[in-house]
Parts: C-alpha cells; sequence; structure tokens
C-alpha cells in the first residue's frame, strides 16, 4: 500500500512548494487523523503525544480553506502558552504563508504594549499569542475578536495547568459563539474535560495514544543518586564517559536550582553550556536555543519552561535531573526528544525523597523506568544545598505564660501604667508649650465656664 503524502491532501500548490522546500513530503498519524474532522468545520478535540507533528496537523487543514478578509481583523487566532512557542508557530505559519497573501503576527507580556499595538496598523489576518496578552489588546481595542472564525488552542492541559482558565474565557466572550474550536493537548486531565463540557460543542475527538503514554522510541532509564551534589558528579561523569552525548537538554525543577547547576557545569565544561528559565530576557532565551539547535553548545540547562511544545531537532539526550512533581510533566520533559521518528533517550535522576514520584510517573505510564547501577567511579558528596536539610526543630522551646484573659500580653509594671483623667476639663493643666490646639482650646472653655 502507497504511503500518503501531503499532495494526496489536496492542499494549494503555493503551500505544497513550501512543504517541499522544507523536506516534508508525508503527513505523520496525527497529521492524517486530524485532516477531514477539521475540514469538516465541527470542532476538534485532539490528543497526541509531544513531537508528533501537532502544529502541522492543525494548520495546514486551516490555511487549506482560509481566505483574505478585507476588514483587517483576524480570522484565526492561534493561542499557545508560552512566549518561545508564540515565537515558534509564528515563524512556522510565516514560511507556510510566504507565497500567499496572509498577514502574521505573533504577540506575548513582556514587551511593551503600546510597541505591539503599532503592528495592527496595517491589520492582521492571522493571529498569534498568549492568552493574557491577547485578552489585554482586546480590552484595550487594539484588536477585534469579532470576526474570529477558526479558535486554535494549542498545549491546551499547559494552559490550564498555569492558571490562563480566566483569561481564557474571557476570550471566549469577546468571540463570536458561531466559530470552530480546534484544541490540541498532550494529555487529557479533569480541568481540560471541564473545559470541554462547559464551552464546546461535542467537539470530535482524535486520539493518536492514550493520555500519559510515553513515547516508545525513547529508552528510559533511572539513577538512585544521594543528593543533589552528587547528582553533579553523576552528570560529570555522564558526559566525560558517553560521547553519543551531544545535544543534551537536562531539566530542574526550579530556577535557583537550574542557576547552581549551570554553575558548576560551567567550571567542568566552560562554555559548552547555557541556561534558560523565565527571568532571562526574551532575547537570551532566543539566542539561547538558536545555539543549542545549531549545535554551538552541547547542552542546555532549563526549567519546565522548555517540557512544551519547543521543536529543537536532535535532542540525543533528556536529563531529568530533579524529578518533575507532576507526573504529566515528566511525558512532555521527555518527549523533546525521539522526535521525527528518531531514537532518543531519557535519564533521570532520583534522591530517596523524589522516589514516590517515580512511582506516580510510572503509574501514570503504566510502565516502569529502568534502574542502572550507580558507577562506581562517582564520589558521592555529603554536603546537602539548601532545600535538602531537614527543618531546625528547637530544643526545649522557651515557654510564654499567657494571661488569665488569653491575651498573648503581659501586665505593665505598675510605673508604666497610665490613670484616666477623664475629658479635657479634669486633666491637669497642660505646659504653656506642648500642649496641642485641641487641648488647649478645651480647658480654655472649660476656665470660662467657671
Amino acid at each position: 500500500m502507497e504511503k500518503l503524502t501531503f499532495a494526496d491532501f489536496d492542499l494549494p500548490v503555493k503551500i505544497l512548494d513550501v512543504l517541499a522546500d522544507l523536506e516534508l513530503f508525508e503527513p505523520t498519524p496525527i497529521q492524517e487523523k486530524s485532516l477531514k474532522p477539521i475540514l469538516s468545520g465541527r470542532d476538534v478535540m485532539g490528543i497526541a503525544q509531544t513531537g508528533t507533528g501537532k502544529t502541522l496537523a492543525y494548520l495546514l487543514p486551516v490555511l487549506k480553506t482560509w481566505k483574505y478578509s478585507k476588514t483587517g481583523n483576524p480570522t484565526v487566532l492561534v493561542l499557545v502558552p508560552t512566549r518561545e512557542l508564540v515565537v515558534q508557530v509564528t515563524e512556522i505559519i510565516e514560511k507556510l504563508t510566504e507565497n500567499i497573501t496572509a498577514r502574521v503576527i505573533g504577540i506575548y507580556g513582556g514587551k511593551n504594549i503600546n510597541t505591539q499595538k503599532l503592528l495592527f496598523n496595517n491589520g492582521c489576518d492571522i493571529l498569534v499569542g498568549t492568552p493574557g496578552r491577547v485578552m489585554d489588546l482586546s480590552i484595550d481595542n487594539a484588536i477585534s475578536l469579532k470576526e474570529v472564525q477558526k479558535l486554535i488552542i494549542d498545549e491546551f492541559d499547559e494552559m490550564l495547568n498555569l492558571g490562563f482558565r480566566p483569561q481564557l474565557t474571557h476570550i471566549f466572550e469577546m468571540m463570536k459563539e458561531k466559530r470552530q474550536n480546534i484544541l490540541f493537548s498532550a494529555t487529557m486531565t479533569e480541568a481540560v474535560d471541564d473545559m470541554l463540557d462547559e464551552y464546546f460543542a461535542s467537539p470530535v475527538e482524535i486520539s493518536l495514544a492514550k493520555s500519559g503514554t510515553p513515547l516508545e522510541k525513547i529508552e528510559q532509564t533511572a539513577y538512585k543518586v544521594e543528593n543533589f551534589n552528587t547528582k553533579i558528579n553523576l552528570l560529570e561523569h555522564l558526559l566525560k564517559n558517553n560521547t553519543d552525548m551531544s545535544k543534551v537538554l537536562i531539566f530542574n525543577n526550579n530556577k535557583k536550582h537550574a542557576d547552581l547547576l549551570f554553575t558548576k557545569i560551567d567550571e567542568l565544561f566552560p562554555e559548552q553550556f547555557d541556561v534558560i528559565h523565565s527571568n532571562k530576557s526574551q532575547n537570551y532565551r532566543l539566542k539561547a536555543m538558536k545555539s543549542f539547535e545549531n549545535e554551538e553548545i552541547r547542552g542546555l540547562i532549563t526549567t519546565d519552561v522548555m517540557a512544551r511544545g519547543l521543536d529543537i531537532s536532535n535532542i540525543t539526550h533528556v536529563i531529568n535531573f530533579e524529578t518533575p512533581d507532576i507526573p504529566e510533566q515528566y511525558i512532555h520533559r521527555i518527549g523533546r526528544t525521539g522526535r521525527a521518528d528518531k531514537e532518543g533517550k531519557a535519564v533521570t535522576f532520583v534522591t530517596k525523597k523524589e522516589e514516590p514520584l517515580i512511582l506516580d510517573i510510572e503509574l501514570l505510564m503504566d510502565k516502569d523506568l529502568k534502574f542502572n547501577d550507580f558507577p562506581e567511579g562517582v564520589k558521592i558528596n555529603p554536603n546537602k544545598i539548601a532545600s535538602e536539610k531537614d527543618e531546625v526543630v528547637m530544643k526545649n522551646p522557651v515557654q510564654v505564660k499567657l494571661n488569665d484573659g488569653g491575651g498573648a500580653f503581659h501586665d505593665k509594671k505598675a510605673k508604666n501604667t497610665k490613670e484616666n483623667w477623664g475629658g479635657p476639663s479634669k486633666r491637669k493643666a497642660p505646659k504653656k508649650f506642648g500642649a496641642n490646639r485641641s487641648q488647649q482650646k478645651a480647658i480654655s472653655k472649660s476656665k470660662r465656664k467657671k
């Protein structure tokens, strides 16, 4: 049986030419399964693992039927959870539409909103943005969402995890009800289910794999490690002894730990690694990602800001330096490797405290991780970082005796107590200087009455 090609999609020739330039000829399974349901005009809910080609799965059928609008207001709105995804999706759409007349604009928070308003002076056909900035520009009347015919929400579950539900509902209210909703998510959570029931009209579900199922072509292993500093020693050992670790993405659970790890790794492997997280400027983050994509650096240390949607090719290894707190996040992290039908490897470092998190991940995947023996040549560093140290418990804490009234204050000594002298007429006359005006008036008034 012959394989299906994009030519079989009956796409406009101008888009097929671009796909050919990008050396894309055959659709992935999610792209193949999404075409007809999206073209039918019904609401669609796509569940597909990360790295399966979801972006083109919704863009190609939408662009197939897209028509130029003279009003200058967007007819297609694409919502994504992060700034990096706005940049990435905008670039893909600009590439796909380079031979057709389509005005594409990408917007996100962290940039001057007045500067972004100027982008709409010449109109907009396809708008890509984060929910917060789209809502802000709509409220300011810089853009109108009344003519949106197709609403696309990518990484729907991550949107809700990040707390974007209020912004999303506000955006829904700004649009006309008669529109097509196209939703894509890597996992189906209760929050996603609730939103589907409340706001969307019985969407057709396209499911490529069970929610939480890892990509089978990713080899998953783990090591039991004493603590954070010992993890650094293990990472050094792996990087020195595994030449195939040529393009490595390393995840930490927070910005502070990512910076700490980068400081140590940069000493061991000067100028071979970089670090990005939400405290880094947008230009810095984009520059670091470009260096990583072009293999100018060996690896990137990051937080879960990089776990969703970003398409960086040929990542050989994902290393979970710290085990994620949310099981689904593990799926998104490891999905950065093993993309486009290539093999990938994921390695997780697990402390005693993190072992329960691993059990949750294995339960979600319905698959056990393979634990490797701890390498003999790696030193165990007994020194703990601040977050690993036990809470200080005070011995013989001081007991404060409360008074009978239950208050937390002791009675004042007699010499410090004050008597209530009544109103101004009963007080002792103040000194000539130092009494305030109201006291002086009250005293003089009392004298006149006498």
